[in-house]
């Protein structure tokens, strides 16, 4: 018998990685001399390069660098050498994770972290930057990011405004380019498909939960257009909104206007870099897994596009998961996952228990199926 491990993260309790492990353990007791393949996947949202960093070996770079509200914090990119591309996620100096609740402002939030880790990387030798944008605690166009390589922004008296300048949205009036651009390319990778203005734009959709109050959203994407209009009188481009921008705050929105840029919705990309579907051609059983499989699954998550690519190569596949949306209609076993007590301190312990136990379960179910 030949397995996939192939799970998904299971949203704030258990990694890829740390599923993936799980799994394989169990599968291991049951099927001792099988052959079991692992590879965490992932659909462009939190942690996305850093997974592919792992799973395709590359070396990762160190980099000091800031938080979103300019704490040193240590980053790192990976880097191949081959591709002469560096892999990066936001969330390494730019995300959620890096502030407590009460911290949580886009007003007063950068990306000039992630931009000093993608100057380093620049620096280093990258042509091609490949940039997850999950998981960010930003919404400023990318502007932190473009005031790290070397755009300066002024205020209404031409001031030079630094990066963590209390409510800099708000007060950037005047912006200078840099004489000199780095000739470089950004494959952007991300699992949402958001506009960045409108009401399905990053202010409205996302603004709340990364602080933003219901009254401060009309007038804070207000001030994002019209920083907007700023950049894009300093570009040679017309900005056009497109599927995609509003992730992660804009910053595809920001950057398209001064580098070669290209947008990478869902885990179709990430099976593309780590060879999946050779990975799935070689397997009889694929056991994949997420928090919640859900109707928004069906959007380019990774566990719809493995059952995709499972059923287009004729192999069976399981799913791991809370809810009751996953079919049997669909999936060729359906392992339920009880439904977690997120108020126990102890939660994520009692996630990779459970998750443990139902594959235990489930074990004799690959044998008769």
């Amino acid at each position: 018998m030949n397995f996939l491990v192939a799970p998904n993260a299971f949203k704030e309790t258990i990694s890829g990685k740390e599923a993936t492990e799980i799994i394989f353990r169990e599968l291991r007791k049951g099927f001792p001399s099988g052959s079991i393949q692992e590879q965490a996947i992932a659909d462009g949202g939190d942690g996305t390069c850093t997974l592919l960093i792992d799973s395709l070996k590359l070396d990762r770079v160190p980099c000091d660098t800031l938080d979103p509200l300019g704490r040193p914090v240590s980053g790192f990119f990976g880097f191949d050498s081959y591709h002469k591309r560096a892999l990066l996620d936001v969330s390494t100096a730019s995300g959620l994770s890096l502030l407590d609740s009460y911290e949580k402002n886009p007003s007063n939030t950068s990306t000039f972290g992630t931009g000093l880790i993608i100057k380093k990387a620049i620096e280093f030798g990258a042509e091609e930057i490949i940039l997850g944008l999950g998981g960010s605690a930003t919404v400023d166009l990318g502007i932190g990011i473009l005031g790290a390589l070397g755009f300066i922004f002024l205020d209404s008296k031409g001031r030079e405004l630094g990066p963590y300048t209390p409510g800099l949205i708000f007060k950037i009036k005047h912006i200078q380019r840099p004489l000199y651009l780095p000739n470089i390319k950004f494959s952007l990778l991300c699992d949402v498909k958001n506009y960045l203005i409108g009401e399905e734009g990053a202010v409205r959709v996302f603004g709340p939960q990364k602080g933003l109050s219901e009254s401060d959203l009309p007038n804070f994407e207000n001030e994002l257009s019209r920083c907007l209009e700023l950049l894009a009188s300093k570009s040679k481009l017309t900005f056009t909104d497109r599927e995609g921008f509003g992730a992660a705050g804009g910053i595809a929105a920001g950057l398209s206007l001064f580098f070669s840029l290209e947008m990478k919705y869902g885990a179709r990309h990430f099976f593309e870099l780590v060879h999946m579907e050779e990975k799935v051609r070689v397997c009889d059983w694929i056991l994949t897994g997420e928090g919640k499989y859900d109707r928004q699954s069906t959007q380019g998550k990774g566990c719809y596009e493995l059952l995709q690519l499972a059923k287009s190569e004729g192999k069976k596949i399981a799913i791991i998961t809370s809810g009751n949306e996953a079919s049997e209609e669909e999936f060729d076993l359906v392992i339920q996952l009880p439904d977690l007590d997120f108020s126990k301190t102890d939660f994520k312990e009692v996630a990779k228990e459970n998750l443990g136990l139902a594959v235990a379960k489930a074990k004799p179910y690959f044998k008769i199926l």
